[in-house]
């Protein structure tokens, strides 16, 4: 039966990416594709390598948000974000420290840097830009496509690393019941959907540490779809949250999946890449229980012993007390605090 499942998804998945290629060119035949976008994703690294990842799209006309938007608006810009057309086999370069590195977009409009420079990282400060470049053109009078992407590196005095969830944890958003979900997702923006009380607040408190200085690093590892990236990126600005790498999914149909990916493996994967790529530092894992947090984090905790100096779940629903409590008992014999 997987044998079967797995070739009638190969084969969906095929159909779709025909679809896709056709659906693009006959757009750019009819000259529908007015502008294309470079959409990096904030990247990190340490002393030897900096990941960075991105996307190519049509220019989905989104912008930024405000206060006075309808809910039409909203529902509108949402729509956009999620019927994004991508960019499929089309070269990217970077432009960093002085030299020149090149990717090519995947079947998905994705793109990955893994730059090393030649001479060694330049760690002079903890958020560095990279120029990025479209080489292909892709349409008519297409002109010059460019991005800026910002990258973190590990520079000044650092006690410890946060990895935070979103959903549920910084704000709102009824992860529990489907239909709550959908409404505070499309109807809102990020001028509207509030975070939690207080959550800004604890969060710089984190970031300052010991010294005082912002120097903390915070990473943001969610469930949600790369199609939210700017809206979440927007909200943390907003709402005066630490800036980090938002490390999202794609949820989209893939050759072996219906929906790419897992809740807990995509979580698991991330936190897994974070804690490796610095591997000098300790980190605070902050949750809510609302899904499988407590258990993906009691996972880490295990994988990494000595690492994770204590989490931070968020009570979300009285029928998940039990099933916290039941994983604050086995972080306890770890030696690992939950509050």
């Amino acid at each position: 039966m997987s044998k079967k499942r797995n070739i009638l998804l190969s084969v969906l998945y095929e159909i779709k990416l025909v679809l896709n290629q056709t659906i693009l060119w006959i757009w750019i035949k009819l000259g529908l594709v007015k502008s294309i976008l470079i959409i990096p994703f904030e990247g990190f690294g340490n002393e030897e390598e900096i990941l960075l990842v991105g996307r190519v799209i049509r220019d989905n006309r989104v912008g930024a948000s405000s206060p006075e938007d309808s809910i039409w608006k909203n529902i509108g810009k949402m729509r956009r974000r999620f019927m994004s057309t991508v960019i499929p086999n089309v070269q990217v370069k970077a432009e960093f420290q002085g030299e020149a590195f090149f990717a090519k977009t995947d079947e998905e409009g994705y793109f990955e840097f893994k730059i090393r420079p030649s001479n060694g990282l330049v760690m002079d400060t903890n958020w560095q830009k990279i120029k990025l470049t479209l080489m292909d053109q892709v349409i008519r009078n297409q002109g010059d496509i460019t991005a800026i992407a910002d990258v973190f590196l590990p520079v000044g005095n650092i006690d410890y690393g946060i990895i935070s969830d979103i959903d549920d944890t910084i704000i709102p958003t009824g992860a529990m019941k489907i239909l709550e979900m959908l409404k505070t997702t499309f109807a809102k923006n990020a001028h509207t959907r509030v975070p939690f009380p207080g959550v800004a607040a604890f969060y710089k408190a984190l970031q300052r540490g010991t010294d005082g200085h912002e120097s903390n690093p915070f990473f943001y590892v969610s469930s949600s779809p790369w199609n939210l990236y700017d809206f979440l990126h927007e909200l943390l600005q907003i709402h005066n949250i630490p800036k980090g790498p938002l490390m999202l999914r794609d949820i989209g149909l893939s050759r072996t999946e219906l929906i790419s990916g897992s809740h807990s493996e995509h979580k698991l994967e991330q936190i897994r890449q974070i804690l490796s790529t610095y591997t000098q530092l300790n980190f605070i894992l902050i949750g809510d229980s609302g899904q499988d947090d407590p258990a993906i984090y009691l996972q880490v905790v295990k994988e990494f012993p000595g690492r994770v100096l204590m989490l931070f779940i968020r009570d979300v629903h009285a029928s998940r007390h039990a099933f916290v409590e039941k994983i604050k008992s086995e972080l306890s014999e770890l030696g690992v605090a939950c509050y």
